[in-house]
């Protein structure tokens, strides 16, 4: 089983990201959950959110404390938020929307293990869908960081859940994303 672990703010995002990666991966045979954290959180607050993908059923039902993989699409919740908790094993992965080289933020954030990704989600999503709506291209960086699912699963997963130009649009987001992001 993998394990996911989503940090973003209110209305960024970060639940249905959640839910995208796990409806791609059930598309392709795989087992899944999707779920939020948050209570009378507000637009812009800190909000979590956890996805499972397994090829076996999953019987686990609670959040996610020890995280293979951990998104950020707020570099500001770096400040603020401890996305590096749990972060324990070598194979672990941090991705974050943010233009720094993976190398500075390794160091600044004091991640002894696994790779930290870096994509300018922002930018990619200003530059095709004219808003900073990150978490396609957060996606899009998952899916070539840990590829646990196919880009073709995943333009499949948008055209069910946007509208074809905004699946169109999306999915152009997240092959750029998919091309830009680096590691160290």
């Amino acid at each position: 089983m993998i394990e996911f672990r989503w940090h973003g703010r209110g209305g960024q995002g970060a639940w249905t990201a959640s839910e995208l990666l796990a409806r791609t991966a059930l598309d392709e045979g795989k087992y899944i959950q999707s779920f939020p954290e948050f209570g009378p959180e507000r637009m812009g607050a800190p909000v979590t959110a956890f996805t499972r993908i397994s090829t076996e059923p999953i019987r686990l039902h609670c959040a996610v404390y020890d995280p293979d993989i951990v998104i950020v699409l707020d570099n500001t919740l770096l400040k603020t938020v401890p996305v590096t908790a749990g972060l324990n094993q070598d194979d672990n992965c941090l991705i974050i929307n943010s233009n720094e080289d993976p190398a500075v933020l390794k160091q600044t954030l004091h991640v002894t293990h696994g790779k930290v990704w870096t994509v300018p989600a922002t930018e990619i999503a200003l530059k095709i869908l004219g808003a900073p709506m990150t978490n396609t291209a957060l996606l899009g960086a998952v899916a070539k960081a840990t590829e646990i699912v196919s880009l073709e699963g995943i333009e499949k997963t948008l055209k069910t859940r946007f509208r074809p130009d905004l699946a169109e649009k999306n999915f152009a987001v997240v092959q750029e994303a998919f091309n830009e992001v680096k590691f160290v």
